[in-house]
């Protein structure tokens, strides 16, 4: 049964919809039963002057995302990513404080984080087959993965702004960690698919139990891919399990500094091309060792637990080597004309501004006084050039001057209990595909129909607007450029945008850009009586 809340929500989307399919039929699929530009007796303005051109972000801020990507990924349009990552360690609450018996031996310390995944298939014996998501590049390609103590503090607190502000960190930190890894690498297995030749496995996870009472009494456990390491016993029995590891553990801020948490470190290995989106604040650390334990005169061996999770501040380090095409719209950005091609990555990347009108045309505009009954900017993918680099499935559109979303998106209250990345769909942004299997991205639309109504009827300021692609609309956040200019207009852009190592190139407002491919914004109207 649906609660009041989304049934209201849902209430909502269906009324939108309803309507949203009257006045523009191209708004879900291309090839579907909605398709057509029918907007009954609504007039059309499709005339309006528009300047779109590429921005460079560059290095930015990198600390505490939501999903964070590791490996190497080259991509055919943007050039090579090497993703590594850092994370503080947290003691779970059952382990703070603990005390150690004696003649403690450690049995495994077993890293897990895992995987997006989706179970495919499962057989008449349990076994299932599983497609992992959130991952890039070429399957099973093979990548050198170091896990090292990381001796370089993460704070919470900046002390250039007298501790009043959160410390910021960025993805050029790199050397930073470099120089401050303490001793070998923990990841030491003799197995190399855990260190020399890592990749991302999308088998499930089979454990199975043997009981130490009745060996012929097994329990097998299966669950879904993740990143199973096993990590370096020695090292934890001294970090951990002993009189200086537990002096260290009654909090964790003080475990924090005691303990710097670990230095995901990626190397390439030959032909090396994969690259993956992981929760790593799921991820855990697991050291299962025995104990002696005594009553009264007897001393038996018991079995104990410690977790540490993966908790506390991150960050993303990413190398970033630009292809020449890529660097050279870049660094050929036409602020006057607008750019025929408009490249939008996330991470470190780059990003389209987005001028609307003309003084003398806004002005023309605001004198007609329209009722604004509906307005969409279409962003046309360039094809050929897209064609065999993956496709992000969202972009964001927001305000540049004030740095927040627009008013369409705060009011858009749709959402999608399957898929929330899949939320706001009368404000839009998804990428619009051709109906057949696997089929490529044509367009992407964003409905801003407040947004222009506020402009041409309420004078409200016509801001520039910035587009970006994003891994999740949700994330709003702004995270700041690190080499931004006092005078420049951008200085930060959407956490979701960090999030994500994709990127499209689109169709600009340039006038060497077809008609039918243009950046195109549509207003529909009604005039005043």
């Amino acid at each position: 049964m649906l609660s009041h809340k989304n049934l209201y929500n849902a209430l909502v989307a269906v009324f939108f919809l309803a309507f949203l399919s009257s006045c523009d039929k191209d708004f879900n699929t291309i090839g579907g039963d909605i398709i057509g530009d029918d907007h009954f007796d609504l007039l059309a303005y499709r005339d309006a002057t528009l300047t779109a051109y590429n921005q460079r972000v560059g290095v930015v801020q990198s600390n505490n995302l939501d999903v964070n990507p590791l490996g190497v990924y080259n991509n055919p349009v943007f050039g090579k990513t090497i993703a590594h990552f850092v994370t503080q360690l947290e003691v779970s609450s059952t382990n703070i404080n603990p005390t150690y018996g004696e003649n403690i031996e450690v049995e495994s310390v077993e890293l897990i984080i895992p995987y997006f995944s989706t179970r495919t298939d499962t057989n008449d014996d349990g076994e299932s087959t599983y497609e992992l998501e959130s991952i890039y590049g070429t399957a099973l390609s093979k990548m050198k993965l170091d896990v090292y103590e990381n001796g370089y503090f993460l704070r919470d607190l900046d002390p250039d702004s007298n501790f009043t502000q959160s410390q910021k960190y960025f993805t050029d930190q790199k050397a930073d960690f470099d120089a401050n890894i303490v001793g070998n690498r923990l990841n030491d297995d003799e197995a190399v698919s855990q260190n020399d030749e890592f990749f991302f496995d999308p088998a499930e996870r089979v454990v199975t139990t043997v009981d130490e009472d009745d060996e012929e009494n097994e329990t097998v456990t299966r669950s879904a891919p993740a990143m199973v390491l096993q990590l370096n016993k020695d090292f934890f029995k001294t970090k951990i399990l002993s009189s200086q590891g537990k002096s260290n553990m009654v909090n964790n801020n003080l475990f924090k500094n005691y303990f710097r948490g670990l230095y995901f470190k990626i190397d390439e290995l030959g032909a090396s091309n994969t690259l993956a989106l992981l929760n790593f604040k799921q991820g855990k650390i697991t050291i299962k060792y025995k104990e002696d334990a005594v009553s009264g005169e007897e001393t038996t061996r018991v079995d104990k637990v410690v977790e540490l999770n993966l908790l506390g501040n991150t960050v993303s380090l990413q190398e970033t080597t630009n292809s020449p095409a890529y660097e050279n719209a870049l660094a050929s950005s036409n602020t006057s004309t607008g750019d025929p091609s408009l490249y939008l990555k996330g991470g470190p990347g780059s990003m389209t501004v987005i001028d609307l009108f003309t003084p003398e045309e806004l002005e023309d505009l605001r004198a007609k006084r329209w009722l604004i009954n509906d307005a969409n900017l279409t962003f046309f993918i360039e094809n050929t050039t897209m064609s065999s680099a993956p496709e992000p499935d969202r972009v964001f559109l927001y305000d540049l001057n004030n740095k927040r979303p627009l008013v369409d998106f705060f009011i858009d209250i749709t959402t999608n209990a399957t898929n929330p990345k899949e939320g706001k769909i009368i404000h839009g942004g998804s990428i619009q595909k051709e109906a057949t299997e696997d089929g490529r991205g044509v367009f992407y639309r964003i409905r801003i129909t407040n947004h222009i109504a506020n402009i041409i009827r309420r004078d409200s300021t016509n801001v520039k607007l910035g587009l970006v692609v994003t891994d999740d609309y949700r994330q709003t956040t702004n995270y700041s450029r690190k080499n931004a200019l006092p005078e420049d207009l951008l200085k930060s852009v959407s956490a979701g945008a960090v999030m994500s190592p994709l990127g499209t190139v689109l169709h600009g407002s340039h006038p060497s850009v077809p008609d039918d491919k243009k950046l195109r914004l549509e207003i529909f109207y009604t005039k005043p009586n």
